[in-house]
């Protein structure tokens, strides 16, 4: 079995477009992934890491309807595999491929569930999933801030997106389930707060914070405050699509994943415009309002600070989440589990990835010549010293993981046996037809 306490990292696959679809921003060529993927795995191993949030590009293994390329994934994940490395597979970061456009379409959830049970046919020792990455904040970029991929800025078409995305990440879910019943969901979605300037700020920070748990509620068939539910309404949503998400919960599969950056927080103006406010209530008051909300096991499933002039900030940044991550576990949350995103430098994230200027950010554990910045040094440390004390002495859950080592076993057989029994023991799944 696995260690009780999940410490991971990612590589940084996020891929949106921009500039009308004519450039494709993808973190896995900028930071050197392609061509260094067998030291990055080297890597994350000398850190003392067993888990890394990792995915097959979809832009470039989705090539049309249930058309795929697996030659990187088969290359990367046989990789993963022989050094007993578990992937948290991460099937879409931000963007799709060329073909299907953007998150307007409707097409895309069918397709994207196609490609997750191929997918999970094609790697059945692989049973940690984040099918669709960040819905919420795919949504916001692409369709109301008008950063990414279909570039519109509507409530109209923040609720489209929204709307196939989470139906995407639910049917991703079920066909997964399908080909491996003990399959586990880590959800890494956006921590968000919004605080108001002033007393003429409350009526729309109110809303804004009511509008961040929409992407979970519908994902975990929670009905939406009534507020919401009119919003939704009015702004495009069927009441069947309203119904799908009701009818669809998987939740008792899932870990909730609260990604927490130092842009999460926002100061909401009385016109309903924003801007970052920094850290204020800090990561375990909001995960803690998430908790409440939902009542799943969380894990902590990114964060990062740029390393700045004094060399010190980001590790500084690291003991502040981890402070974070104890004092959640001190509430009684049973939390499984801490990300530093993402292994290495990213590129372009100081604009958002709206501006291909090829700007390093130093993010990662490692630069992008691959020496350890003094944050991958703390966090190597970080986890020898907490790794044997968190499963005996934490409030936490024992995550019934199959390492990729023990995934022929006859123990993991049983474990999938008795899931799918589980599972079929219960109410029939409905088809993919709405």
């Amino acid at each position: 079995m696995s260690p009780g306490f999940i410490f991971a990292t990612g590589i940084e696959n996020s891929a949106p477009t921009i500039a009308g679809g004519r450039i494709r921003m993808d973190e896995m060529e900028k930071c050197g992934h392609y061509r260094d993927w067998d030291t990055d795995f080297d890597l994350v191993q000398e850190l003392g890491i067993h888990f890394l949030r990792y995915g097959p590009p979809l832009h470039t293994s989705l090539l049309g309807p249930r058309r795929y390329d697996w030659s990187f994934a088969d290359e990367t994940f046989f990789a993963l595999r022989t050094r007993d490395l578990v992937p948290i597979v991460d099937l879409c970061h931000f963007g799709v491929p060329d073909w299907i456009g953007n998150f307007q379409n409707p097409d895309f959830p069918a397709l994207f569930a196609d490609y997750a049970r191929s997918f999970a046919e094609r790697f059945p020792w692989v049973q940690l999933y984040t099918p669709v990455n960040e819905m919420f904040v795919c949504a916001m970029f692409s369709a109301m801030y008008g950063w990414w991929n279909e570039q519109l800025s509507s409530d109209r078409a923040f609720v489209k997106a929204l709307t196939h995305l989470v139906k995407a990440n639910v049917l991703a879910m079920r066909a997964i389930l399908q080909v491996r019943p003990d399959a586990l969901f880590i959800q890494s979605e956006s921590s968000e707060y919004f605080h108001a300037e002033n007393p003429r700020a409350i009526r729309p920070a109110e809303l804004a914070n009511a509008r961040r748990f929409l992407s979970l509620d519908l994902n975990y068939g929670r009905r939406v405050d009534s507020e919401m539910y009119e919003y939704l309404m009015d702004n495009g949503m069927s009441r069947d699509e309203y119904h799908f998400f009701m009818h669809n919960n998987l939740k008792h599969h899932c870990i909730m994943g609260n990604d927490y950056y130092m842009t999460n927080e926002h100061l909401v103006h009385e016109d309903g415009s924003m801007q970052a406010s920094g850290e204020i209530f800090g990561y375990s008051v909001i995960t803690n309002q998430y908790h409440a909300r939902y009542g799943l096991p969380v894990m902590h499933t990114e964060t990062n600070l740029v390393q700045g002039q004094k060399g010190d900030e980001a590790v500084c940044w690291l003991r502040k989440q981890w402070a974070n991550v104890l004092r959640v576990r001190n509430d009684g949350v049973p939390i499984v589990g801490f990300t530093w995103y993402s292994l290495t430098d990213q590129v372009d994230w100081d604009s958002a990835l709206r501006e291909n200027n090829g700007n390093v950010n130093a993010l990662g554990l490692y630069d992008l010549e691959r020496n350890i910045r003094p944050v991958g040094v703390a966090y190597a440390k970080l986890i020898h010293d907490w790794r044997q004390v968190l499963p005996t002495q934490s409030v936490c859950l024992q995550v019934p993981v199959v390492m990729p080592s023990e995934a022929d076993q006859e123990w993991a057989r049983r474990q999938r046996a008795q899931a799918y029994l589980t599972r079929h023991s219960t109410t029939a799944a409905p088809s993919n037809a709405e």
